[in-house]
């Protein structure tokens, strides 16, 4: 079902709508005879916003994009900014609207914001050649990661990549890079794993986050970060990947989706802020299987992780009647939090030294831009 179209008979009817992804049509992630913004989260978010603009017979709350990621991410980005500032010892006042998180974002020195993901749960049964196998709906990551990968761009960035190619409407808060975002990798870096490469899968929060944090003087925009999602998905959904692009983006004839079968691993979940002098700081959800199912039977630790920020959607929805269409960055995280940290297990806060140049100078000196560890030419794994 488009998801726009739901909204909008929600905006007929009355009723108030929440998701955690912004869908078309069926088939509309791979119809080749849509442009690439018209098949990109940009451009589904474009339209779902526009419903705003339009004149309904009523205005319900319409929640968009808020499960975990997209969704309680972005209410960790702000708690992650104001973790930062305290731990700097920054005289900030708590930010009252979104100009004042990017005035916070930009005095901060954030320049790049990976959503860092590494999912850890592994099965008794490993993945069979001719099976996807993952955490989470198999249709959906496959829906996504078929997108053109998109991320945030940062008023730092110095070029686009090669295969970069900007919007030509909408807020241009983000681009998008003429590969599907299963084939694209970045490195990133989450406290358990430590340096990782992840997939650079499109994310409705990358362009959210990104618009959100802009500050501008007029029409120019003087600070906005890069955003991206950098997903470390479970070993056998790596593995599924692999054999799905190397197939010729034909998806396997069998999917497992993995649950009662998981005997180990946690899904380390957070926001990693970079830029600081002081180094990255990564603050985010540790949820382990075990804990899990003493919370809640029959889910793994990442559909609980996602089903904590439906609920903190839902219940701030009811809480918020009339508001029209709301995306997560635009919503009280501190009432979401309250409502969805019980299920998130340990929520942590950690500072490294990591950057994206590290271990490269010795051995690939000619690729990366030591001018500015930060530039995204440094952070994409080509």
């Amino acid at each position: 079902m488009d998801s726009v179209a739901l909204i909008e008979l929600c905006h007929r009817l009355g009723v108030p709508y929440l998701d955690s992804c912004i869908e078309p049509w069926a088939g509309g992630y791979f119809d080749s005879l849509l442009t690439p913004t018209q098949r990109s989260n940009y451009g589904q978010r474009e339209l779902a916003l526009a419903v705003n603009r339009g004149h309904w017979p009523h205005r319900p709350t319409c929640v968009v994009t808020h499960g975990m990621n997209p969704g309680l991410i972005s209410h960790f980005t702000k708690r992650a900014l104001l973790n930062m500032a305290s731990d700097l010892g920054l005289r900030h006042p708590v930010p009252a609207q979104r100009e004042d998180w990017a005035r916070l974002s930009m005095s901060l020195g954030v320049r790049v914001i990976h959503d860092a993901e590494r999912d850890f749960q592994r099965s008794a049964h490993p993945k069979e050649p001719g099976e996807f196998v993952n955490t989470w709906s198999t249709g959906a990551f496959v829906g996504e990661g078929s997108q053109p990968a998109e991320l945030g761009w940062g008023t730092h960035e110095k070029a686009l990549p090669a295969c970069g190619r900007r919007h030509a409407t909408g807020g241009q808060a983000a681009i998008y890079l003429e590969r599907p975002g299963v084939s694209v990798r970045v490195r990133s870096w989450t406290p358990l794993q430590g340096p990782y490469h992840g997939f650079l899968i499109t994310h409705s929060e990358s362009i959210s986050i990104a618009d959100y944090l802009t500050l501008r003087e007029g029409a120019r925009v003087v600070y906005r970060p890069t955003v991206h999602y950098a997903y470390h998905p479970c070993d056998d959904a790596v593995m599924s990947i692999f054999e799905y692009c190397g197939n010729g983006y034909v998806l396997q004839p069998r999917s497992r989706l993995l649950r009662d079968d998981i005997v180990s691993g946690t899904d380390e979940l957070g926001i990693l802020l970079c830029g600081n002098p002081k180094g990255v700081y990564w603050y985010g959800s540790r949820l382990t299987i075990e804990q899990t199912r003493a919370l809640a039977p029959y889910n793994n630790a990442t559909t609980l992780q996602t089903s904590a920020g439906v609920l903190g959607g839902l219940i701030w929805a009811i809480e918020n009647p009339g508001r029209g269409v709301v995306e997560p960055d635009t919503m009280d995280h501190d009432r979401i939090m309250q409502i969805a940290e019980p299920y998130l297990g340990t929520m942590v806060g950690v500072w490294d030294t990591w950057t994206p140049l590290q271990g490269r100078e010795r051995l690939f000196p000619e690729e990366i831009d030591r001018s500015d560890p930060w530039q995204f030419k440094n952070v994409m794994v080509d």
